[in-house]
């Protein structure tokens, strides 16, 4: 468990906040700032105290009451399920029992709420990737109008949507906010910045390729930065040039539809997601209905982008990636970068910088890390202005099946572990920003040194091209599987690329052809495509896109330092 957590946890245990009985007052308040809040917080000790004071006389009402939330096992949550859960009972008198599963199995229990309409949980935290599904079912309260309406007097005057950064990503067409983001994490490039910069190893690598060892701008200079760096000794250690996973597995399908086919370049170009055709290769018409998602229909998920993104991932598991690494699922490859063999990762997703730091095997006895994060390189058919990697923003959301009360009481809670008085401290725990005056915060500025770029990352304008995936897939939970099951195959060496991805879109596309013929979501469900020739939709502008003959592209770096200064 990540170190600050327990510390946290045993200072709320010395002063009864998690052990004494439930009582919603200032002394509670004040017992929790001055345990865990302190200075790490966007506001002044009176704000704070302001804010908890409104916290304690909105929940009143509901003092007494017992409620459940629901989360993915990470750092944040797991600060939030032990530290700031009996925190906030402490001081409102509501009691939260916060749930640590598998992201998967959060999506099982929302998708089983919304077939069933059983209240499972009063409030879930599921990336936003789902704004699609909510935005076209409609069971979901649409949090702009709970705001404004039965939930006016549970939302804090305080709350400050515009300091939260990831609102784009959990608003509908429709332009109304469907989620609150409660955590925020980016996939970026991770290197050994120590072997990178160590003078023999550059003259070696310049030697061999005849340009510079530095951050690699595309996929061709990542393929040899991994083919130098594989069966190397450095230290007395084995070292690999690239790390992934390939378990078929769920979290497999993650791996792809968190912008590996974007980065390769196969969608169409726009921020936060590409249209008409988006990173999941599904193509929407101008009312944002799906109309397709293979080439026939104007799709791209099995187009010749999609098939080299497919490619290019199995090889370099296989070449340049531990033995092991083809049998590891997302949590178990995760952690791997930390034990010291690794030169470098196409993308990590950040989460994993907050176990990353406390590994001594890549971090130097001043707590400055041997690592740097970059932005991940794209591939051959990635032009500029497409969206160059992903950013999972996890957030609070409010089912229709959960009973008013309830869904209030949870919006409490949902407000307090994302309030300015805690965000701060919550920040350094998990390291998954959401706030602006969070990452702004001087205690960031102070830590930056020790994170390898990640705040650096943050604070730059360039942090709005990684995004989550967009509002053309229409039901996230039913179309998310298709992806491990299918690739799984590619990655397994059962079927090809090619087939893998031709019957992956042919999945997609029945279960978008059930939705349209069930009309269950209305006028923003999906309208199919009759099926033409693909060449007809190859010869056209944008994706799917036509092969390029020389997928291996001039080979392009830079200098870290460099990179970094053009944030500034």
């Amino acid at each position: 468990m990540n170190q600050t957590i327990k510390s946290t946890t045993a200072v709320a245990l010395a002063l009864g906040i998690l052990c004494g009985p439930a009582w919603a007052d200032m002394e509670a308040a004040k017992e929790f700032l001055d345990a865990e809040i302190k200075d790490m917080s966007a506001l002044t000790r009176a704000e704070q105290e302001a804010e908890m004071q409104w916290f304690i006389d909105a929940a009143e009402p509901f003092k007494g009451m017992a409620i459940k939330v629901v989360s993915e096992t990470i750092t944040t949550h797991e600060y939030e399920s032990q530290v700031l859960a009996p925190a906030f009972e402490a001081i409102t008198g509501i009691k939260v029992t916060h749930d640590l599963i598998g992201e998967g199995d959060v999506v099982e229990k929302l998708q089983t709420q919304m077939q069933s309409g059983e209240n499972i949980y009063d409030a879930y935290v599921n990336d936003s990737d789902l704004i699609g599904t909510h935005w076209r079912y409609q069971q979901v309260r649409n949090l702009t109008d709970f705001m404004a309406n039965e939930g006016a007097d549970v939302t804090n005057p305080g709350l400050d949507l515009d300091d939260f950064i990831g609102l784009q990503f959990t608003t509908a067409p429709d332009g109304k906010l469907y989620q609150l983001p409660d955590q925020q994490f980016a996939n970026l490039y991770w290197f050994r910045n120590d072997w990178f910069t160590d003078p023999e190893i550059m003259a070696e690598f310049k030697e061999k390729y005849g340009y510079d060892l530095g951050v690699p701008v595309n996929w061709s200079a990542y393929e040899d930065i991994a083919e130098f760096f594989t069966g190397r000794e450095i230290d007395g250690v084995e070292v690999y040039g690239s790390m992934d996973y390939g378990k078929k597995d769920p979290s497999l399908g993650w791996r792809y539809t968190d912008a590996w086919m974007s980065m390769a370049g196969m969608g169409d170009k726009g921020e936060p997601n590409g249209l008409p055709v988006d990173e999941w290769g599904i193509r929407v018409n101008e009312n944002s209905q799906p109309v397709g998602a293979c080439m026939a229909r104007g799709g791209a998920a099995n187009s010749p982008a999609a098939v080299y993104a497919v490619e290019k991932a199995v090889e370099w598991l296989n070449k340049y990636s531990p033995p092991s690494a083809m049998g590891m699922t997302f949590s178990e490859a995760g952690p791997v970068p930390g034990q010291g063999n690794i030169a470098q990762q196409m993308f990590m997703y950040t989460t994993f910088v907050a176990p990353l730091v406390d590994s001594p095997a890549v971090m130097n006895e001043d707590g400055t890390p041997k690592w740097r994060l970059a932005p991940s390189p794209h591939g051959v058919y990635w032009e500029e202005g497409m969206k160059v990697g992903y950013q999972d923003v996890g957030s609070w959301t409010l089912m229709k099946s959960t009973p008013e009360d309830r869904a209030k009481a949870a919006w409490l809670y949902a407000q307090f572990v994302t309030s300015k008085t805690v965000d701060v401290k919550k920040s350094h725990v998990g390291l998954t920003f959401i706030r602006e005056s969070s990452i702004q915060h001087e205690s960031f500025t102070d830590r930056a040194p020790k994170l390898g770029g990640l705040v650096e990352f943050y604070r730059s304008p360039d942090r709005v091209r990684w995004s989550p995936t967009g509002t053309n897939v229409p039901d996230y939970p039913k179309l998310a599987q298709l992806w491990w099951q299918n690739i799984g195959d590619a990655m397994s060496g059962a079927k090809t690329a090619q087939e893998a991805l031709d019957s992956l879109c042919s999945d997609m596309e029945r279960v978008m052809e059930r939705l349209e013929r069930a009309g269950i979501q209305g006028d923003l469900g999906p309208v199919m495509n009759d099926e033409k020739d693909a060449a007809e939709w190859l010869a056209m502008e944008g994706a799917p896109k036509p092969a390029i003959e020389m997928e291996r592209e001039e080979p392009q770096t830079v200098a870290y330092d460099d990179l970094v200064a053009s944030w500034q």
